[in-house]
């Protein structure tokens, strides 16, 4: 049923009465005096008669002359006299900073600020529509705080909210929904402004009609507008709605989709409205290739092939050109970077037409700077700087180089690395470093060799399963403990190489600061000693870490690591590759490598397998945090933990979340200090300790 809206009645013109045409035309009035008799009165102008020399006559004694000597007739001014003041308008004016200004008008300083009116508010109406707590939010009257400049500014606010309940209600679907605004003013002065609404009925949504070509499926378009007939009329939910269309179509094959302005004719006899949406679907798409343009380009169109996750006459889908554009994105490579799909017109499988993907690059600084500090009790500072130019060899071919300084570790290194190695995701990297450690468990001067392939997460692309896979080669002189009895200890210099492996399964909500989910790492590395008689032997260790959001501001989380060499005796594997405990990111409490067994001068010398359990308690607020723990574990000198005298510490810390992850501050104690332990230890660093 249509509904025609109801309008305003014109407003009719008022016209005057007709006059009576039978009545003569009044006569033109005539002049007082005719133009040639007023001419003659007028004092000559020209040649000047033989008496100039004569003052000419003053205005007033020359309208004397002019005007007839009759009696003033009713109406007429009597005739002026001289005022007697006339002398006194003669004189020059006194100067202007001789005057004097009544006391009482320089007291009336025109800027001078007004008192404030204050004023009460209230808002009737609204009851049943939950409406209310939003119009208060938005509220003109309420954001005024009951004051104001002027009574007309508390009009005008009232005004402004009549307009935001009327919109409120039309919003949910009140579309016969008035509000009225009133001012009241009490018999002391104060005034009052109302709000009252009147909601009306609430309009539902009646047929459902889109007028669009077909589509494949058939009710695609039907099945992604998620509105009912009976459903309110609520502009957010249709909104949403027809947002929905506009996302869900490009995921199922039409790019250029167009959804038109909806039409929604309501009925007041059924309290209904008909909806109607146009929508122009646009040829249904299939991927063919991708071209880039762009002043200064990063690589070109076929690297963006291996990064891309679609094939040539594939059904397009927007959630793959949306990938295609995150993962260049992630490529650290380009300063801006649009992907954009252009209808080409040429005929592709199964009736679509072909899609191209156009990228327009621009690339950014290539070279970047870096750099890393931490401190940790008994690890002592810590600071890491990395330069890395990330294009030297074209496509992602980066070349990093490193320096660490610290109290107890000094290095440098250089690293070559390509990033989508021929694969998406891929990442071949080959390095050598020079690195010293003096620590209290060992001293080591340490080449390195090191070549890999893996997959890992990054800060945009968190990947649920991770690997890596590759070969290292290590020359390392170390000083070594020979007898625990004595604390004798002499250099020896190991021949290392290793096959290191990792795999991870990530079910956690975020890299750097998980609040759900858990995660598994497994790490396994076949070594041998290279000099004389191979001494093989077999690294592995095992993580567990689960979180549990409490509620929105408490977390639990907890972890536990568990790890073995087997194959080999615990002197046969230099000091550097045997198992430790202690320290940030193990048991907080103890200094670094500092549990497990210990020779003559107290000092640790590693062991063949460790057990780590620890449990955390973070409380968040706005940007800041506190986490209480505890952590346990211990290192033995057996292939396999024992799970006996583990050693406890607990602390406290803070945290302050940034938006690239938080920052870290802990303090722990050990429980039972044992002699040459630590009274207490501190940890700073970026991110959660696990």
């Amino acid at each position: 049923m249509a509904m025609i809206a109801a309008c305003p009645p014109a407003l009719m013109a008022q016209t005057p009465p007709l006059a009576n045409v039978d009545q003569p035309a009044p006569e033109p009035e005539k002049p007082i005096l005719p133009d040639d008799q007023f001419e003659q009165r007028l004092p000559p102008l020209g040649d000047a008669p033989s008496d100039a020399a004569s003052p000419l006559p003053s205005v007033d004694s020359w309208l004397d002359q002019q005007m007839p000597q009759s009696a003033a007739t009713p109406g007429e001014l009597p005739p002026a006299t001289e005022p007697a003041a006339d002398a006194e308008l003669a004189q020059p004016l006194p100067a202007l900073d001789s005057v004097t200004v009544p006391a009482q008008v320089a007291e009336d300083v025109p800027d001078e600020k007004l008192p404030a009116v204050h004023y009460a508010f209230s808002v009737e109406g609204f009851d049943g529509t939950g409406l209310e707590d939003e119009f208060r939010e938005a509220s003109a009257l309420v954001d005024g705080k009951g004051k104001a400049d002027t009574a007309a500014m508390v009009q005008a606010r009232a005004q402004e909210d009549e307009a935001l309940a009327v919109r409120l209600l039309y919003s949910e679907g009140y579309y016969d929904g008035t509000a009225l605004s009133s001012l009241e003013q009490s018999g002391d002065g104060a005034l009052k402004a109302v709000v009252s609404v009147t909601p009306g009925k609430r309009y539902r949504i009646g047929d459902i009609v889109i007028n669009a070509g077909p589509t494949v499926p058939p009710g695609l378009i039907r099945d992604s507008l998620p509105l009912k007939t009976g459903d309110y009329i609520v502009a957010a939910q249709v909104e949403g709605a027809e947002a929905n269309v506009a996302l869900k179509l490009p995921e199922n094959g039409y790019p250029f989709v167009k959804v038109g302005d909806r039409d929604i004719l309501l009925d007041p006899a059924t309290v209904t409205g008909d909806y109607t949406l146009p929508v122009e679907t646009g040829p249904r798409g299939s991927f063919r290739g991708i071209t880039t343009s762009g002043r200064k380009q990063a690589f070109g169109a076929d690297h963006m092939k291996v990064i891309s996750r679609f094939k040539p006459d594939e059904l397009y889908d927007s959630r793959k050109v949306d990938d295609l554009r995150r993962a260049l994105v992630a490529t650290g490579l380009f300063s801006s970077v649009a992907v954009d799909p252009v209808q080409t017109g040429a005929p592709g499988p199964d009736g679509t037409e072909y899609v191209d993907l156009h990228v327009e690059q621009e690339a950014g600084p290539p070279r970047t700077l870096a750099g890393e500090l931490g401190y940790g009790t008994g690890q002592g500072f810590r600071a890491e700087g990395t330069w890395t130019h990330r294009n030297l060899f074209p496509p992602e071919g980066a070349l990093i180089g490193g320096v660490i300084a610290g109290t107890q570790e000094q290095g440098v290194s250089g690293t070559f690395r390509r990033s989508n190695a021929g694969k998406r995701d891929r990442t071949f990297q080959a390095g050598v470093n020079v690195n010293h450690q003096k620590y209290d468990a060992y001293e080591a001067f340490t080449l390195g060799l090191n070549a890999s392939i893996s997959r890992q997460s990054t800060p945009i692309f968190q990947k649920r399963w991770t690997y890596t896979y590759g070969v290292e080669v290590l020359l390392s002189n170390e000083k070594t403990t020979v007898d625990e009895s004595t604390g004798d200890a002499k250099r020896l210099t190991y021949f290392i190489g290793a096959l290191p492996m990792q795999l991870g399964y990530d079910r956690s909500n975020d890299l750097l600061d998980p609040t759900k989910g858990f995660r598994a790492n497994l790490r396994v590395s076949p070594e041998a000693s290279l000099q004389g008689n191979v001494s093989p032997y077999v690294r592995a260790t095992f993580d567990l870490a689960g979180y549990y959001p409490v509620s929105d501001s408490l977390v639990v989380a907890a972890r536990t690591r568990v790890g073995t060499i087997t194959g080999a005796a615990r002197d046969d594997i230099a000091p550097s590759r045997r198992i430790y405990a202690g320290g940030g990111g193990s048991v907080r409490g103890y200094g670094y490598q500092e549990l497990g067994p210990k020779d003559a001068n107290n000092d640790p010398v590693g062991g063949r397998s460790v057990n780590e359990f620890a449990v955390e308690g973070r409380y968040r607020f706005g940007n800041y945090g506190i986490v209480a723990f505890v952590d346990a574990g211990q290192v033995y000198e057996s292939a396999m933990p024992k799970f006996s005298d583990i050693r406890y510490g607990v602390g406290i810390g803070g945290r302050f979340y940034t938006n690239f992850g938080p920052f870290r501050a802990d303090i722990a104690m050990p429980i039972n200090r044992q002699p040459g332990e630590s009274k207490f230890a501190l940890y700073i660093g970026i991110g959660q300790a696990f």
